[in-house]
């Protein structure tokens, strides 16, 4: 069984609530907004490591799933826009598991956020495709493309550079 240090505790914590008031700032962009959570789980996932960084992850997510307002604009869930939150998982794992895998490597952080984002996308985008495709609503290839991925590329990108210049300067006072 694994022991939790009190620090770890407090550091898992605040890092849902970052995660959770990054997701209220929100710019809603069609069915998909653009937030700050992609930041705060680079950020996370960078300064807590793959243990901590996913179990903040998931207190997260959990909160949304209990019904508490910590998604996107201070809503609950979201059918259409979950498999996003789902994806929030293996971008945190990926980002984490990269200094691990590759240490003393300049780029592992970077291309451990680039991997993990495009989990992020793949869960998203298939698990919007589902929903979309239930509620009868038929999208091609091309338009789920147009909505669920393309208009966030360029933001998610300056998130990561954010959330990677952040982490050089914090990982000092996180340990």
């Amino acid at each position: 069984m694994m022991k939790l240090k009190t620090r770890d505790v407090a550091l898992i914590g605040l890092f849902a609530a970052l995660i959770t008031i990054c997701a209220w700032i929100s710019i809603p962009l069609g069915p998909v907004p653009v937030t700050l959570q992609t930041f705060a789980i680079f950020l996370t996932a960078a300064l807590l490591g793959n243990r901590r960084g996913t179990m903040a992850v998931g207190v997260y997510i959990l909160l949304g799933v209990a019904g508490l307002p910590v998604f996107s604009g201070f809503k609950t869930l979201n059918p259409l826009t979950f498999g996003y939150v789902l994806g929030f998982l293996p971008l945190g794992m990926l980002t984490a598991a990269s200094e691990k895998l590759f240490p003393k490597r300049k780029l592992a952080l970077p291309l451990g956020m680039a991997a993990g984002l495009l989990a992020c996308y793949l869960i998203g985008t298939v698990w919007f495709y589902y929903v979309m495709h239930f509620r009868g609503t038929a999208y091609g290839f091309g338009e789920i493309l147009s909505v669920c991925v393309i208009p966030f590329i360029v933001p998610d990108l300056i998130k990561m550079g954010l959330a990677y210049f952040l982490a050089q300067k914090l990982a000092k006072y996180v340990k």
